[in-house]
């Protein structure tokens, strides 16, 4: 008779997942890779439709702080249901929405909180970023944008100019600091340092091309962009630089909020108060919820000017309202900054050695695994500097050797072996080769060890394979074929 039941559940699982397929967008992505039906969920786990547990640690892209159905949340979310209130009441003013904005604006970083504006945007993070790059443009009257290579910020474009009402905004790319991929060739503190210099030097050019810009937007740790976490001096300097020039600064808190990097918003690593704030995912609880937070000054465009229908939405606040309390209330932020420090050690010394991982990297529970072709042309990353010295300045710093080129087809691999390991992990990267770790803020020491067997058994399950698979290939080719 089990086996009855477990047959019927594995053909009603393959059969959703194969309509899945024949009816739903080319575009999907997430269900690309992770072919499972969730049903039911507590905290970490995950039950799918076929029986199996996993443990996820993909979280809603970070949108779970506290994992699925925390009792907290559901407790908000009944209360509302139960009161009769109104579930969607566009802009107006409802009890739910006035205790939101007074929870969230006790935890704004102090020179923010003291004279902020909240405006809610509509159901996603990236209606929030067109809501503050719109913002900035008509405080400032000007329409340029700076940004940074590898940023994520959503996937909205053109709703304004089909509309009518949008002027072309100009995004100019400026570096970001990062060890490995370094885009000066030097990491460290040399190179947040060239990217300052970089920044204001075509912010006082004249003839850099580029005009003062309306705004410069930045993520405090790059997420999709494959888990990099900004310097702190450098945010610093990203802040005295827009400072000085009268350009706000916009922070991109939509992943890293909600104590996920080790404090409530991660610009308080480095003590910098942004003049604006894009927040959404973990704020509203597990529900849809998008708002901007900026200084009162900018506070400047008309009525009208940024609105959605959505943006009402009375059971995300309550949910987002319960979050936000129990993460502040049980000091959540400071226990992922513990906790994530001793995974980041952990991953770093049983993973250290393969040569298929370049670097271990995050901030709190956001953590990162860049996984690499183990042979290549170029040394490993720290394998010594380079014996040509025409490109080293006297006194300055020594270029690094090349990083490995980015194995993708390792990170998905290692994915799938988490997954049959019962483990959901993700990725994200300049090139889709780094492992995402992006845990419920609520994980246990005894979760946390079962994430850390699963994966690193995972990686190197992959890693073995790959040097077999490799001496395979270098049998049957020979070096003359190679050198082909």
């Amino acid at each position: 008779m089990a086996g009855g039941l477990h047959g019927e559940a594995r053909a009603a699982h393959e059969g959703i997942l194969r309509r899945q397929s024949a009816r739903e967008s080319a575009a999907r992505t997430y269900a690309r890779t992770l072919p499972i039906v969730p049903v039911r969920a507590r905290g970490l786990t995950i039950e799918g439709a076929d029986g199996r547990r996993y443990l996820d640690c993909l979280s809603g892209a970070g949108t779970l702080a506290l994992g699925h159905n925390h009792p907290v949340v559901l407790e908000a979310v009944r209360r509302v249901l139960d009161s009769g209130a109104p579930l969607s009441v566009l802009d107006l003013a409802t009890p739910v929405k006035d205790a939101f904005i007074t929870e969230l604006f006790g935890t704004l970083p102090p020179g923010l909180a003291e004279r902020a504006r909240v405006q809610f945007c509509g159901p996603a993070g990236t209606d929030a970023v067109e809501a503050a790059l719109k913002l900035v443009r008509v405080a400032t009257g000007r329409t340029g944008i700076l940004a940074f290579t590898g940023a994520y910020h959503g996937m909205t474009a053109g709703a304004l100019a089909a509309s009518g009402g949008a002027r072309d905004v100009q995004v100019t790319r400026l570096p970001y600091p990062q060890d490995y991929r370094c885009p000066f060739g030097v990491g460290g503190t040399h190179g947040a340092e060239l990217s300052a210099r970089w920044t204001e030097s075509l912010l006082d050019d004249p003839k850099s091309g580029v005009p003062l810009p309306a705004g410069m937007i930045l993520e405090p740790v790059q997420g999709e962009g494959g888990v990099i976490p900004a310097p702190d001096d450098w945010l610093r300097r990203m802040r005295q630089l827009t400072e000085d020039r009268s350009v706000p600064l916009v922070a991109d808190e939509i992943q890293t909020g909600v104590g996920r990097t080790g404090a409530f918003w991660a610009v308080e690593h480095s003590g910098i108060t942004p003049d604006v704030m894009v927040l959404s995912k973990a704020i509203g609880g597990s529900l849809p919820l998008a708002v901007i937070v900026y200084r009162d000054d900018l506070d400047v465009w008309q009525p009208g000017a940024h609105a959605g229908t959505f943006r009402g939405n009375q059971l995300a606040m309550a949910a987002g309202t319960a979050t936000l309390a129990y993460v502040r209330e049980n000091g959540l932020a400071a226990r992922a900054a513990d906790l994530g420090s001793r995974m980041l050690a952990q991953l770093r010394q049983s993973l250290g050695d393969l040569p298929c991982v370049a670097e271990v990297r995050g901030r709190g529970l956001m953590i990162g695994i860049e996984l690499v072709e183990p042979e290549g042309d170029g040394p490993a990353f720290g394998a010594g500097p380079p014996d040509d010295d025409q490109f080293v300045v006297p006194g300055g710093p020594r270029p690094r050797p090349l990083p490995r080129p980015a194995a993708p087809e390792l990170a998905m691999a290692v994915q799938r072996e988490c997954l049959q390991r019962g483990l959901i992990v993700e990725l994200g990267g300049r090139h889709t080769a780094v492992v995402r770790l992006l845990p419920p803020l609520t994980l246990s020491d005894e979760q946390a060890a079962a994430v850390l067997d699963r994966l690193t058994d995972a990686v190197a399950a992959v890693a073995r394979d790959h040097l077999v698979h490799g001496a395979h290939r270098r049998r049957h080719n020979g070096p003359a074929q190679r050198a082909g």
